[in-house]
C-alpha cells in the first residue's frame, strides 16, 4: 500500500540518457566499491536495488560493471578497506554508514565517495561545506534523523494515548541529536524517558527489563550501525519478550519483528544513490553534486507482533500504513 509518493530531487530523468550514452561510448569497465557494516553476504543481498538502478544507466554487473563488497565494524578497519579499494582502482566508493564514510574519507581524498547515512550532519562532520555544493570528495543521501525521531514519539502516543514513559535504546555517542529530539518531543507531550545505552547483546534483555520496572511502556530504537546492521532481530525479540511495543527507522527491522517502522523508503534511497554513483562514473565531480535528503517516508506495521503483544492498532494508523505485515 503505497499512498504517499514523492519524487526525489535527484531523479532527473533527462540526465539518464546522456549518462547511459556516455557509459556505452566509454566501453570501459566501471568499478564501484561498497562499504558496509553488515556481513558481506548480507550486503550482497541488500544491494540488488542499487545494482538494478545502475542498469538503467547501462552499467551492468558482469558486463561493464564490477562491484567490490567490503564490510567491517570499526572506523579504522573501514579506513584500511577503503585504501584497499582505492588500490583496486574503484572509481567511486559507496559507503553505507557513518563509520564507513569517515573511514573512506580518511583513506582517500582522490576517490569519490557516495554516502548513505542516517546519523550524521554532513556539514557538522566536515564532509561538506554545504548541501548544495559539498566541495570535497563526499556526496550522498543524508537524513535529518532528529526530525524523524520526534515523529516516532508522536506515533507511539497515537498508538497508546495513555503512554506516560518510554525507553530509548541508543548507541552513544553517534545518536546524540536523535536522543535529544526524542527527549524534547516526549517532554512536550508529558512523556517521561528512560535512556538505555547500548552495551552489547549480552545485557540487552536485562536493560529492557530494568526499563519496564521503571515504568517504560514502549521502546524507540535509534538508528545506529551496530544495532541496525547486526542486532535488529535480537532487539525486536527482546522488546517482544519484555512486552514493549517497539518503533524503529528501518522497514527491515519491522520485518524482523519490531512493531512499527517509520523512515525513508529504502528503494528511493537506493535509486537516489544509484543516480549519484552513475553521475560520478559518467565524469561528474562529487563536490558539484548536491547532497540529497530523503523525501518519501513509509510507515510499516507488523500485525503479528501487535497480536503477540495483545495490542489493537488504531484505525488511524492502519489507514496511513504503507505496508502491513500479517
Amino acid at each position: 500500500m503505497n499512498r504517499r509518493r514523492f519524487l526525489l530531487t535527484s531523479l532527473a530523468g533527462a540526465l539518464a540518457a546522456p549518462l547511459a550514452a556516455e557509459a556505452q561510448q566509454a566501453g570501459k569497465i566501471a568499478r564501484v566499491g561498497v562499504l558496509g557494516g553488515a556481513p558481506r553476504e548480507t550486503l550482497k543481498i541488500s544491494m540488488p536495488i542499487l545494482i538494478a538502478q545502475l542498469q538503467e544507466f547501462k552499467f551492468i554487473e558482469g558486463q561493464n560493471l564490477v562491484v567490490e563488497f567490503r564490510h567491517a565494524d570499526s572506523q579504522e578497519r573501514f579506513r584500511q578497506l577503503s585504501a584497499e579499494l582505492a588500490g583496486l582502482g574503484v572509481q567511486v566508493i559507496y559507503a553505507t554508514n557513518p563509520y564507513a564514510i569517515r573511514g573512506a574519507r580518511e583513506a582517500t581524498k582522490a576517490v569519490p565517495i557516495v554516502g548513505y547515512d542516517y546519523e550524521t550532519d554532513p556539514i557538522a562532520a566536515g564532509f561538506a561545506v554545504s548541501l548544495a555544493r559539498p566541495g570535497g570528495n563526499v556526496t550522498g543521501v543524508f537524513l535529518d534523523q532528529a526530525t524523524v525521531s520526534a515523529k516516532h514519539v508522536e506515533l507511539l502516543r497515537e498508538l497508546s494515548p495513555k503512554i506516560s514513559r518510554l525507553a530509548v535504546l541508543w548507541d552513544a555517542p553517534l545518536a546524540v541529536a536523535q536522543h535529544q529530539a526524542v527527549n524534547d518531543a516526549a517532554r512536550a507531550l508529558g512523556i517521561g524517558v528512560s535512556s538505555i545505552v547500548w552495551h552489547g547483546p549480552e545485557v540487552l534483555s536485562a536493560a529492557l527489563r530494568s526499563a519496564t520496572r521503571d515504568g517504560a511502556q514502549a521502546l524507540i530504537v535509534l538508528s545506529t550501525p551496530r544495532i541496525t546492521d547486526r542486532y535488529r532481530g535480537l532487539v525486536a525479540a527482546s522488546a517482544l519478550e519484555n512486552r514493549l511495543p517497539c518503533i524503529v527507522l528501518h522497514a527491515v527491522f519491522a520485518q524482523d519483528g519490531a512493531l512499527m517502522a517509520y523512515g525513508p523508503s529504502q528503494r528511493e534511497v537506493y535509486r537516489t544513490s544509484a543516480t549519484l554513483v552513475a553521475k560520478i562514473l559518467g565524469g561528474a565531480r562529487p563536490g558539484d553534486l548536491p547532497i540529497e535528503r530523503p523525501t518519501r517516508f513509509e510507515l510499516v506495521i507488523n500485525l503479528k507482533t501487535a497480536k503477540a503483544l495483545g495490542l489493537t492498532i488504531p484505525p488511524s494508523l492502519l489507514a496511513r500504513a504503507d505496508q502491513i505485515i500479517e
